[in-house]
């Protein structure tokens, strides 16, 4: 970049002397032209310094006031007036005016041609630009090469400080550092300390646009950094933190930030790809294992041996916990990425509160789903789970849910209380009150008689009847004919094998298998009822 102060301040060129007070508008400077035309703001490219000699503004110099505004309309970032030949000196309304719209202008000698000046001006300025696109190629080159390596994020942020000589720190959307430079390893400067500071000055709140801020270091020196969203056309994006970037040395230009942003959006892009395959082999395994618990309880074995790759081992107590977010789902594209936040939120947290948890993602709808593996009371889950909410919601605006289905013994019994989970989640739904955490309450029978849901019909009759709720097989349809007709005659055996067709003991040895499926005697009463109250609902579900 090239400003006109620099420009002047160039040995060669210090003969040539400001008439304006210096606090100017940066402007980078592309051209210089030479003209004497009044209207030349019609011609001139934006960017440019015109030389002139003034020779039409001889006899009305406040004319040059309209110039002066038509220059700024298209940049100019400079006015060069050659005394001698038509101007002695500038009046002084003139400079003043200028001053007032922070225009600058400088004197030329008379001595100076103005042809060999725009010749010297503009090689010098070649020059610049010049080594300014070959040290951004070979910038260019260096991040090639670390994409083509495949080097990490870590690797890129160590060889971009490298490259700028100054400290850099990346951040996560949770505003965590997960790469910096070696400066904070040799100087013993935390990188909290830097990035707490750019979070009281709300310096991650643009998702679109830079900006640079003044912090302190440890000795209460003041310190600029510059923060730069790695775009990736996210609503929560990673940031980079470039600090005393006042100090990175020529000819360094933004082309080299902008492409250490280009290279870290494509490594991030890369990254979420295989973190996606990787929750999708987990989604499926996790859908598999639930699926088969449900239709195939006694089949599970080589899919719990399969699971020790995720984490799955034997407890004392499992539960299943759902994960959802309160938000507008109509931004649909906001709504996921805040759902894939809450997912790496619980990922990062999860197993500091709850030793040996696991999360998982369900199929079709992405919520995160957790897996408890120990042994708590719904107290101190509740109060763990409040942690979450809480810190999520001072780092992003994304208000976590939970749903949490009742503890079971048997890693088998892991359906009961994923189908537990999703029953607190769907009546918290269609409620209107806005609890943070939900426990399923188990219902009494007029209000499960009220209850419309498939899911917690089935759940009911598959809890009660077990393999006699919705059976396939011959036998087990034999056996749940034999267990209503039982229930109808009021257990009362004789009255059952009469209706059946069959011996006394043949019934006997009916309930005897039955009982033993269910686990649980038939005729007590309330065992009877919910028999009775199961039988009714599964054969009116199956219909």
């Amino acid at each position: 970049m090239t400003l006109l102060i620099d420009l002047l301040e160039v040995p060669r060129f210090s003969d040539l002397t400001f008439f304006t007070d210096g606090k100017h508008k940066e402007i980078d400077i592309k051209n210089i032209e030479i003209s004497e035309t009044p209207d030349i703001a019609l011609y001139m490219p934006e960017n440019s310094v015109l030389l002139t000699t003034a020779m039409y503004y001889q006899y009305n110099q406040s004319e040059l006031r309209q110039l002066i505004d038509t220059l700024i309309t298209i940049n100019c970032a400079g006015l060069g007036i050659k005394l001698g030949r038509f101007l002695d000196d500038v009046d002084q309304e003139i400079i003043d005016y200028a001053n007032q719209r922070h225009f600058p202008i400088f004197s030329i000698p008379k001595t100076k041609p103005l042809g060999g000046l725009l010749h010297k001006l503009t090689n010098y300025i070649r020059h610049i630009q010049t080594e300014e696109l070959t040290y951004a190629l070979d910038i260019q080159k260096q991040f090639s090469n670390l994409l083509i390596n495949d080097a990490t994020i870590v690797k890129i942020i160590l060889e971009f400080s490298k490259i700028v000589e100054v400290p850099i720190i990346m951040v996560n959307p949770f505003k965590h550092v997960i790469a910096q430079s070696q400066d904070f390893f040799t100087n013993h400067l935390p990188t909290q300390f830097i990035t707490s500071q750019l979070i009281d000055l709300n310096s991650f709140s643009d998702r679109n646009q830079s900006t640079v801020k003044i912090i302190e270091d440890r000795n209460k020196n003041k310190l600029q950094a510059a923060v730069y969203p790695i775009k990736s056309n996210l609503f929560y994006p990673y940031f980079l933190i470039i600090l005393k970037p006042e100090q990175i040395p020529y000819p360094v230009s933004e082309f080299a930030i902008e492409q250490a942003l280009l290279v870290l959006s494509y490594v991030l892009l890369k990254n979420e790809k295989i973190e996606e395959s990787k929750k999708q082999i987990k989604s499926d395994y996790f859908t598999n294992f639930i699926g088969k618990q449900s239709n195939h309880p006694n089949n599970t074995d080589e899919l719990y041996l399969f699971g020790k790759n995720f984490g799955i081992q034997y407890a004392p107590e499992y539960r299943i916990i759902f994960a959802s977010i309160k938000g507008d789902s109509k931004n649909r594209k906001q709504y996921d990425e805040q759902m894939e936040l809450a997912y790496q939120w619980l990922n990062l947290k999860i197993e500091d509160l709850f030793s040996h948890s696991i999360i998982f993602i369900e199929k079709n709808t992405n919520r995160p789903v957790i897996i408890l593996q120990g042994n708590y009371s719904n107290e101190f889950i509740k109060e763990k789970l409040m942690i979450l909410i809480n810190e999520l919601k001072q780092t992003l605006p994304i208000d976590l849910r939970f749903y949490c289905g009742q503890e079971c013994q048997k890693i088998d019994d892991l359906s009961s209380s994923f189908i537990e989970a999703k029953i607190a989640y769907d009546n918290f739904m269609s409620s209107s009150t806005d609890e943070f955490v939900t426990f399923y309450q188990q219902k009494g029978l007029l209000n499960l008689l009220e209850t419309m849901g498939n899911d917690e019909i089935s759940y009911f009759c598959q809890n009660i009847l077990k393999e006699l709720a919705y059976p396939t097989d011959t036998n087990l349809i034999e056996l749940r004919k034999t267990l209503k007709i039982f229930l109808d005659n009021q257990c009362e055996v004789t009255k059952t094998a009469n209706d059946l067709f069959v011996h006394r003991n043949t019934v006997k040895y009916r309930i005897d298998n039955i009982q033993d499926i269910l686990k649980t005697t038939i005729n007590t009463p309330e065992n009877s009822l919910n028999l009775r109250l199961a039988l009714y609902l599964s054969e009116k579900n199956r219909k």
